[in-house]
């Protein structure tokens, strides 16, 4: 299933208005870890899935990328994306590409991956895309937010004060639907130690993962935020492709 919910205009408005506050979990969690974790871009050539509005890969060019490749589904974000000439946009699913063997050196996706159905497909495609010793840089909603089938978030008591945060259903992975702006937004729980074992079967080698907590600005400006700290949205992964193995059917 390909759900393109950023096309439904409800929900289109209703996100743009958000990151247009510049005071969201994007600009005080997710977006600063995950430029922590990305490599020297100078020269690089980079391919961006789920690239929104382009402002990672402007980000991007604007650290010295050589180009970037943009992959959206959705024509509403791409029409507003950040245009550069150093920048090429694609309204498609990342789930539908093709590109040549070693074509990137460096592949983000900032909180795009949960709406993947297919995980293992699609970082098959990866490895084969990025050049040996290339980054695959992304974050993904974690699965402690993703786990439970009923999307009901914080339990809380009659004082709307959070006690803590259920996690159920951990093992059964798959679809979850929840109330985002909209009812009936499509997400894919997978286990932690799915996505680990996933990438080390698609010859990458873990460099480094991180569980972010706000910036000081964002504490101070969303106090909320300090709850990170009992339970993380967001979980980001920096691997590395290894040598490509040419696997060979075994004979008996």
């Amino acid at each position: 299933m390909k759900q393109n919910i950023y096309d439904d205009p409800e929900f289109f408005q209703m996100y743009h208005k958000l990151r247009q506050t510049r005071v969201t979990y994007n600009d005080f969690i997710e977006q600063p870890a995950i430029k922590r974790l990305l490599p020297e871009l100078k020269d690089l050539k980079v391919l961006d899935l789920g690239c929104g509005f382009g402002e990672l890969a402007k980000y991007c060019v604007d650290q010295g990328a050589q180009s970037v490749h943009g992959i959206d589904i959705s024509k509403q974000m791409l029409s507003i994306a950040h245009k550069d000439p150093r920048i090429t946009y694609h309204c498609m699913a990342m789930e539908d590409l093709f590109f040549e063997r070693g074509a990137f050196d460096l592949i983000v996706s900032s909180l795009a991956f949960h709406y993947v159905e297919n995980f293992k497909e699609l970082m098959m495609n990866i490895s084969n895309w990025l050049t040996v010793n290339g980054y695959l840089v992304f974050s993904t909603e974690h699965p402690v937010v993703l786990s439970r089938k009923e999307q009901s978030g914080w339990i809380e008591n009659s004082d709307r004060e959070k006690l803590y945060w259920p996690i159920d259903h951990y093992g059964e992975e798959g679809i979850r639907e929840q109330f985002w702006g909209v009812e009936g937004v499509i997400k894919y729980h997978r286990k932690l130690s799915t996505l680990i074992n996933t990438l080390l079967e698609n010859d990458f080698m873990i460099e480094r993962m991180e569980e972010p907590e706000s910036t000081p600005e964002g504490l101070s400006k969303m106090p909320k935020l300090i709850n990170e700290r009992r339970r993380p949205s967001f979980l980001l992964i920096k691997a590395k492709k290894k040598m490509w193995v040419t696997k060979v059917k075994a004979e008996h």
